[in-house]
């Protein structure tokens, strides 16, 4: 099955998962708006800038996901409104561990990509160049593949634009996505195209996690044309129409010729 080492690593490690992570990564930003207002000049020790980090600077690996994706303090309002519904309920749907693995994973391909992105600086301008840059890293991606998860979940559900104008999430994250790929065009044509591993970078959690989904919508479940599968599915068929009933439960074995009002319900998760 998809995902089936996600499963065995949660057996081994769930219990270190962090509960309501959403609240921790939406409390950082409210700490990080507070630093760019009140102390502007150290909001450049939390940037993600691998040329530092090599030299000792090592808390830049996590301090830069302080650094809110917007300044203006009414769309920081919105934002944390907005995303600790959207992180509680995909954290709901997950699970707590799942949930964990989908932002961390998130966080580190990133700082992956930019460190290649400084590698590949510093082999073509020098280490000069490099220390010259500013950060170009924003958690604006981070907080955008929380969004469109949870938009290829639920597509169809509703939310209020600024509490007024009613939007599915399905055009919302459409939206997203089209901005996103303009930035991109806009990198390339300033010549900048190797920036464009950041965003691309943010949302392979966001690819992986929801590939399942994208296999049941398009029809492509490869496990459907499994012979295995089908010899099994042909078997169990055959012999519940030997032993008269169409449903049992795999944990008592009652069946609903037992009891015909019995409820049989199906695992949401492992199908």
């Amino acid at each position: 099955m998809y995902l089936n080492w996600l499963d065995k690593l949660e057996r081994k490690m769930g219990r270190f998962a962090i509960p309501n992570l959403t609240v921790y990564l939406l409390a950082g930003y409210v700490v990080g708006f507070v630093v760019m207002y009140l102390m502007p000049s150290l909001l450049g020790w939390l940037t993600l800038e691998p040329a530092y980090i090599v030299r000792g600077q090592v808390w830049r690996l996590i301090s830069w996901v302080l650094i809110p994706p917007t300044t203006q303090p009414i769309s920081l309002v919105f934002l944390v409104l907005l995303y600790y519904s959207l992180g509680t309920a995909l954290e709901r749907t997950w699970g707590t561990f799942r949930y964990n693995v989908y932002i961390f994973s998130g966080i580190l391909f990133t700082v992956i990509a930019v460190f290649i992105l400084y590698g590949v600086l510093y082999l073509v301008y020098g280490a000069e160049a490099m220390l010259s840059m500013i950060s170009l890293v924003s958690t604006n991606y981070i907080t955008m593949s929380i969004f469109l998860a949870f938009a290829a979940i639920y597509p169809d559900m509703e939310v209020f634009l600024y509490f007024i104008l009613p939007v599915k999430m399905k055009w919302m994250a459409l939206i997203d996505v089209v901005l996103v790929i303009v930035d991109m065009v806009d990198l390339f044509k300033l010549g900048y195209w190797m920036l464009a591993l950041v965003p691309l970078a943010s949302f392979i959690n966001f690819f992986i996690f929801t590939w399942p989904f994208w296999q049941a919508k398009l029809g492509i479940v490869r496990h459907k044309t499994d012979p295995k599968v089908i010899h099994f599915k042909q078997a169990q068929k055959q012999a519940q129409e030997t032993k008269g009933y169409h449903h049992k439960c795999a944990v008592c074995g009652i069946t609903d010729a037992d009891d015909p009002d019995m409820e049989f319900r199906y695992c949401s998760k492992c199908n």
